[in-house]
């Protein structure tokens, strides 16, 4: 069956600033305090309509160097039997949370949010399986609570601009993508991308954002053929896939753990083509060539980190009660899953999560 393509959302001004107020303010939540939780929170920061209210994280004492750094006014650790992420969704003053916890915890975590009446914005990948994304949307829709999973790449006025460009027909009919994502990730059994326990691998932390390139020109294939190579532990190291299309285009997809690649992405049409320069989940430069004439090149700024723009669509939706984002609707999470299912299926991974 051929899914639809998704039509990005574009901002109605071209220029107009993600951190400029929507509407009434939020008070958020974050559960964890890693990486991409400072990265996230420094962006939310700049927000006029988002209140930095609450913080968890297992240990007190990391939940309350996380508040001070970046002016949260809770930090909740485990306590008294309560672990921290119980003791933030308990308290009522939280309107929306930010889970950025490794993936195999993001179906706990989101379904304990939804339970308590928040509004969610997950770290992709959205989950480990289907299953888990299913369950989650069917929850969330029968709490008429909004929630969406974070591809703060699809956002980027970059990414829209080029989604923007292979739809309005000037390349052509587009034949073929490529893309690659790839860094040499030092090896460790209990770090997060190498850690069975939490999903590692480059599949489920990479290859969304190269997925990303083919799915907003393209759409959703009819068929996918992996390869990949797997480490002892289990965890596909690197992962080749070539997404074939009805109308005979194809998509070629590249995501390591291994080696440092371009990270370039090319969307090749029957009139022209276009390439992203900077890293494809965060492009500053769109090189355009239509034909024999000159290239043109469009450049880009991004406001904060660049993670603004998600955070403005989620704060902009809550205001006008949406339960779910236009430009990154649940139905796309959950077929990306699906993807994925049959992905680890043919490079043989599985996970814990897989059997519950």
């Amino acid at each position: 069956m051929t899914l639809p393509i998704a039509t990005p959302w574009l901002f109605s001004q071209p220029n107009q600033d993600p951190r400029a107020a929507t509407g009434a303010a939020l008070r958020w939540g974050v559960i964890a305090t890693g990486r991409i939780a400072s990265l996230v929170s420094r962006d939310l920061a700049l927000l006029s309509d988002a209140e930095l209210y609450a913080v968890s994280s297992r240990q007190q004492a990391a939940a309350d160097a996380f508040a001070s750094e970046f002016g949260f006014s809770r930090a909740y650790g485990d306590d008294d039997g309560q672990q921290g992420y119980q003791r933030l969704l308990a308290d009522d003053a939280v309107d929306v949370v930010y889970v950025a916890t490794p993936h195999a915890q993001h179906h706990q975590m989101v379904l304990a949010a939804l339970n308590a009446g928040k509004h969610v914005l997950c770290e992709k990948a959205f989950t480990i399986n289907a299953r888990e994304a299913a369950e989650l949307i069917a929850v969330a829709r029968d709490k008429n609570l909004f929630l969406m999973e974070a591809v703060w790449s699809r956002f980027l006025p970059s990414m829209q601009r080029a989604f923007e460009i292979a739809r309005s027909g000037e390349l052509g009919t587009v034949r073929w993508v490529t893309a690659d994502l790839g860094f040499p990730a030092p090896y460790s059994p209990t770090a997060r991308l190498w850690a069975v326990k939490d999903g590692g691998g480059a599949l489920l932390d990479l290859t969304v954002y190269p997925l990303l390139w083919a799915l907003g020109t393209l759409g959703f294939p009819e068929a996918v053929s992996a390869t990949g190579a797997l480490n002892d532990d289990g965890v596909d190291t690197q992962n080749a896939l070539t997404l074939e299309y009805h109308h005979g285009a194809q998509a070629q997809l590249t995501s390591s753990l291994l080696a440092y690649g371009p990270r370039a992405a090319t969307v090749a049409g029957s009139l022209g083509y276009l390439q992203s320069l900077g890293s494809i989940n965060n492009p500053k430069q769109l090189v355009v060539g239509i034909g024999r004439e000159p290239l043109r090149t469009e450049h880009f700024d991004v406001a904060g980190l660049g993670y603004t723009y998600e955070l403005r669509e989620v704060t902009r939706c809550i205001q006008q009660g949406l339960t779910e984002s236009p430009v990154m609707p649940l139905e796309d999470s959950l077929n990306t899953m699906r993807l994925f299912d049959g992905v680890r299926a043919q490079l043989g991974v599985s996970y814990p999560n897989d059997a519950r």
